[in-house]
């Protein structure tokens, strides 16, 4: 249980953060940028809610899940596998998670006309914020990949799977919410030259 009675510790002031192991990193450090970006992310998703809470309940149920799920993802960011014994089970994203993303990603694609070009972020203001949210995800999972690639840094295979599915709910769901794609703005190559 997370329980938090003074928001302000001062020990952030010296430029550093704490991890869940107990090490401390500076607020610059790839580990603290890579679940800073998950916390971008999901507030996008929060702005995006505005909008689906009663435009589409069944997207904003599955909006609601995956901002709980990056709080688990952050936790996981936060606890980096050092080897070393911690004195609780740290928290890990889990194959499960990505699987419900998965069917999720199914059931709204299922509704979707196929693509003839990209998709430019617009059409009705829940698509715009879920794009928006979907690039900062993106985000989220180029520093999730830089981290990974340091040698002495981890990142779990699931982490790693999971932001890759938000990022594609995120898409599929921007279209859904514009007509089923039928309000999708089109990328025209070559338009205003």
């Amino acid at each position: 249980m997370v329980k938090l009675n003074k928001i302000y510790t001062r020990t952030g002031d010296d430029g550093t953060t704490g991890l869940g192991t107990g090490d401390r990193r500076s607020k610059s450090d790839l580990r603290i940028a890579a679940f800073g970006a998950v916390d971008e992310a999901n507030a996008c998703i929060g702005m995006a809610r505005l909008h689906t809470a009663t435009e589409s309940p069944e997207i904003d149920v599955m909006l609601a899940r995956i901002q709980n799920d990056l709080f688990d993802l952050g936790a996981d960011l936060a606890t980096p596998d050092t080897g070393k014994a911690l004195s609780y089970e740290p928290l890990r994203v889990i194959a499960s998670q990505v699987e419900r993303l998965e069917q999720d990603i199914d059931t709204l694609n299922a509704g979707l006309a196929p693509l003839r070009s990209f998709v430019l972020p617009g059409g009705s203001p829940a698509s715009a914020a879920l794009h928006l949210a979907r690039t900062v995800a993106r985000r989220a999972e180029r520093l999730m990949v830089a981290l990974q690639e340091k040698p002495d840094e981890t990142v779990s295979e699931e982490a790693l799977r999971y932001i890759n599915r938000v990022s594609d709910l995120l898409f599929v769901a921007a279209r859904a919410v514009n007509q089923n794609g039928a309000g999708d703005v089109l990328w025209v190559p070559g338009q205003n030259r």
